[in-house]
């Protein structure tokens, strides 16, 4: 799932976010599966586009969020919603009238979305109930996205792939050439070399955590998804470090050593100075449940 993407869930109905011109919009398909199930997702959102409050809800948004809207074609279709015969799709809303806050998507993720507000709406199609929690949990997102622990350990976490990618051109250019090994197998010295760090940090090897945590492990997760702010950083220290060891030759073992204690005594100290910042990211919303918990 991409940075773009995120699924939020309610009532146990997995509920994609997709971002659009720096907007979020929410799948209303998802939505609709949580009323109906799949089969009919598509005639629940056709059945409530066609209806008059509809209508007037998301062009009255129009004219206030799209200049370009063509409230002409809006007229028009607002004059005949509540009709038996009329019928009124998404790509026909967007095509007559230029409008942005419904989008259609296809392929992975692909469904049809509607910006926050009127997914807002629609919910009142599945269920009051079903909007209220559908509310809460995008709450509750907006909230672990803001937090400041969180966009720390975001810049954190981009900062050690910045920095591992330091640390892999150093083995290419000081451990590969002297191990002759064939292209297929170079692999393995950069995962051994990984490992140096894991060990030095996490204590464990990537197989491992791995092999302790199977069902993170089958959803793409690694032991640095999970890591503290503060391992973090420590962890991006010595990736810059261990690679100036390599270019100078150190022995693997020595440079372990040294890792190790550089580890531990950084980590010690920042430790001290921050506990919020010691917390491993066992979930999204770690951080927010520590900090309600100290004020408490």
């Amino acid at each position: 799932m991409t940075a773009k993407i995120k699924q939020i869930i309610v009532n146990e109905f997995p509920i994609t976010i997709n971002m659009f011109k720096e907007d979020d919009f929410i799948c209303l398909t998802d939505m609709a599966k949580a009323k109906e199930g799949e089969n009919r997702s598509a005639d629940i959102i056709k059945n409530w586009l066609r209806n008059r409050g509809t209508i007037e809800f998301i062009g009255t948004w129009e004219m206030i969020n799209n200049p370009n809207f063509k409230v002409v074609e809006f007229d028009h279709f607002k004059k005949e919603a509540g009709l038996p015969t009329f019928v009124l799709s998404v790509s026909q809303w967007v095509e007559q009238t230029g409008a942005i806050g419904i989008v259609s998507k296809s392929g992975r993720y692909g469904g049809t979305y509607a910006h926050k507000d009127i997914a807002f709406e629609f919910g009142s199609a599945i269920s009051p109930v079903f909007k209220l929690y559908l509310i809460k949990e995008y709450q509750r997102l907006k909230e672990i996205e803001s937090n400041q622990f969180n966009l720390e350990w975001d810049v954190k976490r981009i900062l050690t792939k910045a920095n591992y990618s330091i640390h892999t051109d150093a083995i290419k250019n000081h451990i590969i050439p002297l191990l002759n090994l064939v292209k297929d197998k170079e692999w393995i010295t950069y995962a051994e070399e990984a490992d140096v760090l894991n060990v030095a940090l996490f204590g464990c090897t990537a197989k491992q955590w791995k092999t302790s945590n199977p069902e993170l492990a089958m959803k793409g997760h690694n032991m640095r998804d999970f890591a503290s702010i503060n391992q973090l950083t420590v962890l991006s220290n010595l990736e810059v470090l261990n690679s100036e060891m390599i270019k100078n030759k150190m022995l693997k073992n020595q440079r372990f050593q040294y890792l190790h204690r550089t580890a531990l005594q950084q980590l010690s100290i920042l430790d001290k100075s921050n506990a919020m910042k010691s917390l491993q990211k066992l979930s999204e919303d770690a951080f927010i449940k520590e900090q309600k918990k100290l004020n408490s």
